[in-house]
Formats: C-alpha cells, structure tokens, sequence
C-alpha cells in the first residue's frame, strides 16, 4: 500500500469515527473524557502504532474520545493468566487466545459485556460468534483470528525437506531452528505429529508428544516468542513455528523467508477482547472495544498486522492484496485441516505444565553431557579418595612394622 493511500486511510479512519466518539463523550460514564486512563494488556507487536505511515490506533481513539490509553504487552497467555491470577495489576482490557478466554471465563475472572455500548458488534461475522469458548456471546468479541504453520528461509532450507512438522526435527538444520516457547502452541506440534487432537485428555498421549519435543531439543536453537522476529529476519535462525500474521509481518523485512501450512494439520485460534473482573473503567473500556471494531478502524489496524479481521467489513479499507492473501485468508480446503484449541481441564493443563517443565530443563544434549561429565568427575574422585585412604593405612601399618622391630 502506499503511503499516499495509507495517510488516506488513517484520516478516513478517524473521521468515520467521530460521530461514534461524540456519542461516547456525551455518555455520563466518559463524561470526564480526558481525566480517564484504561489500561490495556495486549500481546507484543499486536496493534498499529504509527509505523510506515499506517493508523497509530491508540492515538487515534484518544483523539476521537478523550479517553488516555496505557498500553502494555505481554508474550504468551500463561502470563497473562498468572497476572491475572496473582493480582497486583489492574487492567481494563485484555485480549487472551480462545482456550485461555475458556479459562478466565470459567474461573471468573473476567465479566460480561455490555454490548448495548458496543454497537460495531453487528460487523462481526458470524463465524467468529457463539464460539466453544463463549457459546452466548456474554464475555468476549473477537479481535483477530489467525493460523500457525512454519517459517523457514528460503536460502538455506531445501525445499525437499518442507511439507510437514518434522522439519522442526530435522538434524540438518540443527542449532538454526527456534520453538515456540510456550507449552500449548509446543504441545499442539507434537500432537499433530503424532495424529492426535489438538484438545487430547489422554495422559499417554499426552506423555509421548513431551517424549517427542525432548527428542527435539538438541536440535533447537532457542525456545521463543516475540524473540522470533529479530531472530528470522535477521538470518540467525532458519526455521521456525509461528503465526502467520507474524511471518506476513517479518517477510516485509526479509523477502527470502516463506511459509507452509504442515499437512498433518494446524492451530485456527481467534483471539479476542474481555473485560477483567477487577476492571476500573469498564464503560470506557467498551469503548475502546467498539472503537476497534469500526470497519475503517478495524481494516487499516490488520492491514499493518498481517493478522485476519473477522468482519468482513473492513477488508474495504485493507489493501487489496493483504485481503485476498492466502496465508491470511487460507481457503477453506486448507482451513478443513486446522483445530481449534478448547480450554482444557485443571489436570490436563497441570500435567502439560509440569511435563514442558521437564522438555525443557531436562534430556538433551547439553544436559547429558553435563551428566556424563559429573559422573566421570565422581568417579575420579572416588579413585583418589579410595589411593589416599590405601596409602594413609600401608604407612600406617609400616610404622607399626618399625616400632615393634
């Protein structure tokens, strides 16, 4: 897209909603417009902030609305459930996976919206409504929706060895492959792998695809999340497991770097916004949720993101080729071949949590190395101990042969 048409967009964007935002100001609850700050927890490199000339989207809505937004990210939904959890930080708007909306949902950790205040809803496809995580559409509204497959430069990574999850396993590649660093996107791969669902119970099952990722760590690089981007673009890792809205992002900057949905099958996830229970503006932070769902809005956000809008609506105010792209809108043929991930029970997340503690801090290489090393030096030891102790006791027993002479 140009820049001539990306400033284009961004004045549209805000002009399309003023008339929205002095509907909002003349409410009681954002009467006080600039004297409100809501704080809003999102993942990192998640929303358009100004770069490359596109739509700085908090600026925007403070601009439309008066409303202060404090923006901060965070890298995988364990830790925004721990936050969440542990309390200390209070938050207005998140914007957590599918499975981890499930969670809150059902711990009580987030509250029911009030869609009266959220009249962009109606843009929202019906796809992405009545989902398995939120069936009466009380708690969340959709942001994104998105799809995991791998990366992989195109420089270094034959394109024999492409078409399934195993080139995450390949030895030829070893020390230039990144993993995804957290245990739901991790376990997702082995599960695929080994044919079973994405949303397996089965204690087995799940104990043999942490069999599998142990067999993979001597090959990886780096476990990681937002580390990814500097990491592939910058060549020093080849292969990696990632969104796709992430690699449409970093194949800006490096134009060697490609993309394949794996043939055994694939994450869909949509993530979405909720309300925190403990939220301190809810009124304000509604506002925000409608704010992002104006179509001009909406569009020019996840034309800078690479992710996928679940209106159809905005894709009139996205660049033509990121609306008709096949990474970001796969074909429904590929999307035949993805899962979605469901919230999981307490001991199956407790069993993963506590079988990825062991992937990643024990078995490979360098671990059985160290081991070995350990074991040699103890032995070594025990020979030296065992030649002084021999040597203290036969001069022992020479003195005792002198005296008695």
């Amino acid at each position: 897209m140009t820049l001539l048409r990306r400033t284009v967009c961004v004045l549209l964007a805000i002009l399309l909603a003023l008339p929205f935002a002095a509907g909002v100001l003349t409410t009681p609850a954002s009467a006080a417009g600039s004297d409100v700050t809501i704080n809003v927890y999102n993942w990192g490199q998640y929303i358009s902030d100004g770069t490359d000339g596109y739509i700085d989207v908090n600026a925007a809505f403070t601009e439309a609305t008066g409303i202060k937004v404090n923006y901060m990210t965070f890298d995988t939904n364990e830790s925004l459930y721990t936050k969440l959890k542990t309390g200390g930080s209070t938050y207005d708007i998140i914007i957590p996976s599918d499975y981890m909306a499930g969670r809150l949902i059902a711990e009580g950790l987030v509250q029911e919206i009030d869609f009266g205040n959220i009249p962009n809803y109606a843009y929202i496809d019906e796809a992405y409504k009545n989902t398995a995580y939120d069936p009466d559409n009380r708690y969340s509204v959709p942001y994104t929706w998105g799809t995991t497959g791998v990366i992989y430069n195109t420089k270094y990574v034959d394109p024999a060895d492409i078409g399934g999850w195993d080139l995450l396993w390949n030895s030829k590649y070893a020390g230039k492959i990144l993993m995804f660093d957290n245990n739901r996107d991790a376990f997702a791969i082995a599960e695929s792998s080994l044919g079973y669902s994405l949303n397996t119970t089965s204690e087995s099952e799940l104990r043999a695809c942490s069999e599998l990722l142990a067999h993979q760590k001597p090959v990886i690089q780096q476990y990681v999340m937002d580390q990814i981007y500097d990491k592939m673009i910058g060549e020093e890792a080849w292969i990696a497991p990632y969104y796709a809205g992430d690699f449409l992002m970093m194949q800006e900057e490096n134009e060697d770097l490609e993309f394949y949905f794996p043939e055994e099958g694939f994450n869909l996830f949509i993530d979405c916004m909720m309300i925190p229970a403990s939220a301190e503006h809810k009124a304000e932070a509604e506002a925000y949720i409608n704010f992002l769902l104006d179509p001009a809005i909406c569009g020019e956000n996840l034309d800078y993101l690479g992710y996928s809008a679940p209106e159809t609506a905005a894709k009139e105010y996205m660049d033509p080729e990121m609306a008709e792209n096949e990474i970001a809108y796969p074909s429904a043929e590929t999307l035949a071949n993805s899962e979605s991930f469901l919230y999981l029970p307490q001991e199956t997340n407790q069993l993963m949590d506590s079988l990825w503690l062991e992937v990643k801090t024990g078995g490979g290489s360098t671990t059985g190395m160290l081991v070995t090393f350990l074991i040699i030096v103890a032995a070594v030891l025990a020979v030296l101990v065992g030649y002084s102790i021999w040597k203290r006791r036969r001069k022992a027993r020479r003195g005792k042969y002198y005296q008695a002479k």
